[in-house]
């Protein structure tokens, strides 16, 4: 009960507080979030061989193991899990995808960071506009191997385990990010551990995007100290997730849009 409180709470102060293109006053703001909805019109279906992929991995009833390593899932809390039911309630649907892919393609995209893996969906959404290599991680060996079969994404390195033991030691073999998805550990410490060892590695051209910032109050919390950290800039608050921008023309903005 307290769950569900707590998310329709969250979504109605969201959606009395959200604001669309035409309420933007800076340039930079309206053309960014402008382009962002006609790139989301024209990619309403998504990838067509990847939706195939997300089709197959939805009709497979076969259970796997899975070694959780963050907060669970709300929906499925069970370590035995259907490939199907992983793939319905802990990926990013299209629309998202395409979000993720968006806020890559404005950035160089040469060092890439996506934490949670799963089933692959976004990683294949983001390999796509990756022009280095995107480094993928993920804690549990059985849904890594699920995100590696056919159709592979090109330019990733996958990576298992522990996040807090081995992205220090990608972030020590690379000079920037310049964009990453925090979409793994769900729990106020994972996401402020992944945000602060990844400041360091940013730039002004750099963006972040965090996941579920109001699945559960601690996520919430997590959320705003990264807004309020000096150096970020601007925020983009919708709902499922939000996107950390290191620059702006203007005043520091933390905005809840719509989409």
């Amino acid at each position: 009960m307290g769950d569900w409180l707590f998310g329709a709470r969250a979504f109605l102060k969201y959606w009395l507080k959200k604001e669309d293109r035409y309420s933007q006053q800076s340039p930079f703001v309206f053309r960014i979030y402008s382009e962002l909805i006609e790139y989301l019109n024209q990619n309403k279906s998504g990838n067509p061989t990847f939706e195939s992929f997300r089709n197959s991995l939805l009709n497979d009833r076969s259970e796997i193991e899975v070694e959780d390593l963050g907060a669970g899932s709300k929906k499925v809390p069970e370590a035995s899990r259907s490939i199907a039911d992983i793939t319905r309630y802990s990926t990013s649907g299209i629309k998202f995808c395409s979000l993720y892919q968006y806020f890559c393609t404005l950035t160089p995209a040469k060092h890439v960071v996506e934490l949670g893996t799963c089933v692959g969906l976004s990683t294949r959404y983001l390999s796509l506009k990756t022009n280095g290599k995107l480094y993928s991680f993920e804690g549990s060996s059985e849904i890594q191997k699920i995100a590696k079969r056919e159709p592979y994404p090109g330019r990733t390195e996958f990576i298992l385990g522990q996040i807090k033991e081995s992205l220090p030691i990608v972030l020590s073999q690379i000079p920037q990010v310049d964009f990453a998805l925090i979409d793994a550990n769900h729990t106020y410490d994972g996401t402020m551990f992944a945000f602060e060892s990844m400041l360091p590695k940013t730039h002004s051209q750099s963006i972040l995007a965090v996941g579920d910032i109001h699945w559960t109050p601690e996520m919430e919390q997590a959320w705003g100290e990264i807004k309020a950290n000096p150096r970020v800039k601007l925020t983009m608050d919708f709902y499922e997730c939000g996107i950390v921008f290191f620059e702006n023309p203007g005043r520091k903005q933390d905005l809840i849009l719509d989409i």
